[in-house]
């Protein structure tokens, strides 16, 4: 314990020696003056910081993964987790209010792939990046307790419980289309509809409308019982690192010895992360399982082919929040929005552009295109991850003791305490 508050306290005081700089930063955009009394209003995401504030997020962001890393891996504390979850909520949550984010940051990559240009801030190509390195050789640590969103989840589950293995499943399929969905519009310079929908940011910043109040309050009631839902069943972000943390080098394990099969850690797991001992008695007859092999060898096709072409009958009304696609709609049907007697704001723009009618429903059609292919891709790839699903559910994997699954474990260690080898 006393080397815990040591190590917090140490962290504490480098943080707070390199935020004593904040007072002498400039920013790099600075806000322009107006002779007239003009009174610029709030803006809904925060402004942006001088750069040296923006190396400072990335080397608390560097520090505190390598502190949780060493907690979880080292020390193996949950103690450490749980208070490197706090200072994540409060750092990276309030302070920084939610931005930049790791889970958000999927977005200006993607823009960046696809638009040239769109030039990304180098803090959120590292807050992508950066905790993917850590995934790759230490498992999940970025999950455990440096993000803010899962974070704040983490310590409100209180009383969690198990739910179905196969509901389970079923809702692990979700943040894959929801990545994939984010992929697109930001792809195409439609929306960044992580930000937009993120749940706990409003908390962050104090001004969540209602509706994202609401659905923010709501998943933190629901992780009381089921415990972290936006990270297991919507988190984009988190379905990326769901990926990268099956090729993990070093990963948490349960037990710093070999398992004597207490059973202690059986109901510790609040995510059902853990794989339980399974016996080749237990396996079925090699035909069954050739038979269901050929099975799914043709049923995995068939499920992308058809996912490809469901997804594509979708790309217009994935395409209709499009601004380009709304104003083409606009000027070919004459809709108006529903408004009398004055232009939409999107017309107004439209007519003091230089543009023609032509060359807006050109950029449209290509923006539709793009859709199409997207959509029939994103299709493809949400029947090729139920089809794998589906075959992670009958496969039979050989297990001789208790051990985190790398895919789905958040490295949170509450195992770890239930494990009587120390």
């Amino acid at each position: 314990m006393q080397t815990l508050i040591k190590t917090l306290l140490l962290f504490s005081v480098i943080l707070l020696s390199i935020q004593s700089f904040n007072s002498y930063a400039i920013k790099r955009f600075p806000k322009p003056e107006f002779e007239s009394g003009h009174v610029q209003p709030h803006t809904v995401t925060p402004a942006p910081r001088a750069e040296i504030l923006e190396y400072l997020d990335i080397f608390v962001l560097i520090a505190s993964l390598s502190l949780i890393t060493w907690f979880i891996l080292k020390k193996r504390s949950r103690r450490g987790v749980f208070w490197m979850s706090v200072f994540a909520v409060l750092y990276f949550g309030f302070y920084r209010e939610g931005c930049i984010c790791s889970v958000g940051s999927v977005q200006n990559v993607t823009l960046a792939l696809f638009n040239s240009a769109y030039s990304i801030p180098i803090s959120a190509l590292l807050f992508f990046i950066i905790p993917l390195l850590y995934t790759l050789f230490f498992g999940r640590t970025f999950c455990a307790g440096i993000c803010p969103l899962g974070a704040i989840q983490d310590i409100f589950a209180f009383r969690p419980m198990a739910i179905k293995l196969w509901l389970e499943k079923a809702l692990g399929i979700i943040p894959f289309i929801y990545l994939g969905l984010s992929i697109i519009y930001a792809a195409t310079g439609t929306d960044f509809i992580i930000c937009r929908y993120d749940p706990f940011v409003g908390f962050f910043r104090f001004d969540a409308t209602f509706m994202m109040f609401g659905i923010g309050a709501i998943l933190l009631i629901i992780g009381i019982f089921i415990a972290r839902p936006y990270c297991r069943f919507l988190c984009p972000y988190g379905a990326i690192l769901n990926l990268v943390s099956r090729f993990s080098f070093k990963h948490m394990t349960i037990t710093p010895k070999e398992c004597i099969n207490c059973k202690l850690c059986e109901n510790s797991c609040p995510f059902e992360a853990i794989n339980k001992p399974t016996f080749l008695k237990e396996k079925e007859k090699t035909e069954t399982s050739v038979r269901r092999f050929f099975l799914l060898s043709f049923i995995v096709p068939v499920l992308v082919v058809a996912g490809g072409f469901i997804g594509a009958s979708f790309h217009e009304n994935l395409a209709i929040v499009n601004k380009k696609v709304i104003l083409a709609d606009e000027l070919v049907n004459n809709t108006n929005y529903g408004l009398k007697n004055k232009d939409a704001i999107e017309i107004a723009t439209f007519k003091e552009s230089g543009k023609t009618k032509e060359m807006v429903i050109a950029e449209a059609s290509e923006i539709l295109k793009s859709f199409y292919i997207g959509s029939w891709i994103l299709g493809a790839f949400i029947g090729l991850v139920f089809g794998l699903t589906l075959i992670s559910l009958i496969k039979f994997k050989f297990h001789s003791d208790y051990t985190p699954n790398k895919a789905t474990c958040l490295s949170c260690g509450r195992c770890i305490e239930h494990c009587p080898i120390k």
